[in-house]
């Protein structure tokens, strides 16, 4: 595995038979994997760890039927429902998270797409959060876009859109029925086009084969997305895939391993469900990615923040600060390439 970190290092590209061989580590090699991988890691991002904060601004009642979510149509699970946070009650829900040490704020809907009077909102929600704290990141996370919304979201100074690709698109019918793959992937184009960041990942061990797994990560390094958040299921009471346990620790370090040597240039990000999944080897899991979310979920619990914190230290990384971001050059060079410009606070 570390000839294939060279190869990478030297302007290879990852293929099947490799990313293959990667998915089948045998358990005693899979600490070289991550070695290897690793080098990817520091080559591209050193010692630095991105700390994300979610702030779920509208939850439950979509009408989407997304099998692992739990805030899905018919979804029985016990979870908190709520519509449109207010400006001030998201500003402080933000602030909890900088304050930890958050260089980004994702902004979260639970719906199909947002209405012009919800991008409008939103527009609202991510002045008042910018104004409050200036150097902070927004990503925005609102499901499907319409024409001309991803570019009022840009210039009201959202500077990502997270739309997840979630698996591959030959599984994707058996996830959802209510939107197709198509629609995930012409969404992140709406937010590439308008200059925004492209955040976008999957969802691992919903039943997902090696081979759709790697379409998935495949297509995400053809998406060009510049963060890729790796979920790990988490299997809730009430929804079709509750009692799905199919991921163990040492399958999870391979599967972020595989993104990092695909997209090793890329924000990997280990999002929901890492602390049920990776268990004890979150710290292991951060010599391969360079970001993971501070705290809690959208309907979840994660692990406490201090320990999130303590874990990025004990480990021997450093949080990234906000005016490090990569992702605010990139924002930039994306605009004026499409003849755009950036909103003041972009």
């Amino acid at each position: 595995m570390d000839d294939l970190a060279s190869r990478q290092l030297a302007g290879g590209v990852l293929d099947r038979e490799d990313a293959r061989a990667v998915l089948n580590t045998p358990d005693d090699e899979v600490f070289g994997l991550v070695v290897a991988a690793g080098r990817l890691r520091r080559a591209y991002f050193g010692d630095r760890v991105k700390v994300n904060y979610l702030v779920n601004l509208k939850s439950g009642l979509c009408p989407e039927d997304c099998t692992y979510c739990s805030q899905r149509l018919g979804s029985s699970a016990q979870i908190l429902k709520y519509s449109w946070l207010s400006a001030e009650e998201t500003v402080k829900q933000a602030t909890a998270g900088i304050e930890g040490g958050a260089s980004r704020v994702c902004l979260v809907a639970s719906g199909r797409g947002p209405s012009d009077r919800d991008v409008d909102r939103v527009a609202g929600v991510v002045e008042a959060v910018k104004t409050a704290h200036s150097g902070v990141e927004v990503c925005a996370c609102l499901g499907i876009l319409k024409d001309g919304q991803a570019e009022r979201l840009r210039d009201a100074g959202v500077d990502a859109y997270n739309h997840n690709l979630n698996t591959s698109e030959s599984r994707y019918s058996e996830i959802c029925t209510t939107h197709d793959y198509e629609d995930r992937v012409a969404t992140v184009e709406k937010a590439k086009e308008a200059g925004l960041s492209p955040c976008s990942g999957l969802i691992v061990g919903m039943g997902e084969s090696d081979d759709e797994l790697i379409d998935a990560i495949f297509a995400l390094r053809d998406l060009d997305s510049d963060s890729i958040p790796v979920n790990f299921l988490m299997p809730f009471d009430g929804t079709p895939l509750a009692g799905t346990w199919e991921l163990t620790p040492l399958r999870s370090l391979r599967i972020l391993a595989l993104a990092r040597l695909a997209c090793p240039e890329k924000e990997i990000r280990m999002a929901g469900g890492r602390e049920m999944h990776l268990r004890s080897l979150q710290p292991l899991a951060l010599q391969v990615a360079n970001s993971l979310f501070l705290g809690d979920y959208l309907t979840s619990e994660g692990q406490a923040a201090k320990a999130d914190l303590d874990m990025i230290a004990d480990a021997g990384f450093k949080i990234l600060g906000a005016d490090e971001s990569p992702h605010r050059t990139d924002v930039a060079v994306r605009a004026r390439g499409a003849g755009t410009a950036v909103a003041p606070n972009a």
